[in-house]
């Protein structure tokens, strides 16, 4: 992978060219240069061109398989925008109904006692909430 230079490590790198190149040289060097990127320009721009007429219609499709349209962040991000802020609900958890209690029992209680789950959840001997959406 190509990792760019600081500007540090960049200004030691001129300095090492105008020392290697020396001043009175380095406008046929920079001109030079220049029209190496030039060249490598069109070479590629022409690549892509004998490539786009060869494969006529089916060019555009090698668009589907570019795999930055695979990068999670991005994923996420379009998930998350595409969802209107009215159409989330207001908690991910939803807590199932709790059983019915047989005839001659008491019901569980919800209170603060021992056993209980605080934030609204069913207390022990009940069921748990859950997240839907977990996998």
């Amino acid at each position: 992978m190509i990792s760019f230079p600081n500007p540090w490590e960049l200004g030691i790198l001129v300095v090492v060219v105008l020392l290697v190149v020396g001043p009175e040289r380095l406008p046929a060097f920079a001109a030079q240069l220049g029209r190496l990127v030039r060249e490598l320009r069109d070479l590629a721009r022409g690549a892509t061109e004998r490539v786009r007429e060869e494969m006529g219609d089916s060019f555009d499709d090698l668009k589907d398989l570019d795999p930055r349209q695979y990068d999670p962040r991005r994923i996420v991000r379009e998930a998350l925008m595409d969802d209107p802020p009215a159409a989330r609900p207001a908690s991910r958890f939803v807590a199932p109904e709790p059983p019915a209690t047989p005839p001659g029992r008491p019901a569980p209680s919800t209170g603060s006692g021992a056993g209980a789950v605080s934030g609204g959840a069913v207390a022990a001997g009940g069921a748990t909430p859950f997240d839907d959406e977990a996998t």
